[in-house]
């Protein structure tokens, strides 16, 4: 169900912001420089540009939407269950417009959070030519006047919540298209029965043609 993935998304997020005081770690460039310009060392790393807030921001609320409008769903199933009966059309419809837009936000939430940490893991390791992984540099102190304790594990359940949730809510998703198409053929099969109705009930029986045609000889 959509809703665990986001609210596994949800924590680790805003834990990660508080961690770092509002600071978007996503799409962070910076660069690791000697204290002493004499001694060829890495020794700190120095952001030159913090990313946009945007990103971490839009992320968050994209795992609300998603937690709140998983909630709504399962709501509604259950109402829908214990009553005993489906919904209409338009609901079924309804329900594929909220799923898919909700498919659309977080599959971009995900693109945001998997590209932008990348960035920001190649930035602290230098691509590769640092001798700590980026895990490993979560044990360092960065020095950046944050608390870089749990930034790696943060992300990385992030992400693994932002793309487990992405792919509920493309099943959902599908799932409502498949009603929407159920629901739409059987009210084509309902007309069509209709319709054969009233054609029989407006042909003739050849009882009724017998009596005409003895009506007319008298």
């Amino acid at each position: 169900m959509p809703r665990k993935q986001s609210f596994v998304v949800v924590v680790p997020l805003s834990e990660n912001g508080h961690d770092f005081r509002g600071r978007c770690l996503l799409f962070t460039e910076g660069m690791w420089l000697s204290a002493n310009l004499t001694v060829q060392e890495r020794e700190r790393f120095t952001v030159q540009e913090w990313g946009p807030p945007a990103a971490c921001r839009f992320s968050l609320l994209a795992s609300l939407l998603s937690l709140l409008l998983a909630a709504a769903h399962a709501w509604r199933t259950l109402f829908f269950l214990c009553k005993g009966h489906e919904g209409s059309f338009l609901y079924a419809f309804l329900n594929l417009l909220v799923s898919a837009s909700v498919v659309f936000l977080v599959f971009i939430a995900s693109t945001i959070v998997s590209v932008g940490f990348t960035m920001w893991c190649d930035a602290i390791t230098e691509k590769g030519t640092v001798s700590h992984s980026c895990e490993e540099l979560q044990d360092i102190n960065l020095e950046l006047n944050v608390d870089n304790s749990a930034f790696y594990d943060q992300f990385a359940i992030a992400q693994f919540g932002l793309w487990a949730s992405w792919l509920a809510w493309l099943a959902v998703t599908i799932l409502a298209f498949l009603k929407v198409y159920h629901n739409y053929r059987q009210e084509d099969l309902l007309d069509s029965l209709v319709h054969e109705k009233e054609l029989l009930l407006a042909r003739p029986t050849p009882r009724t043609s017998f009596q005409e045609e003895k009506s007319a000889v008298i």
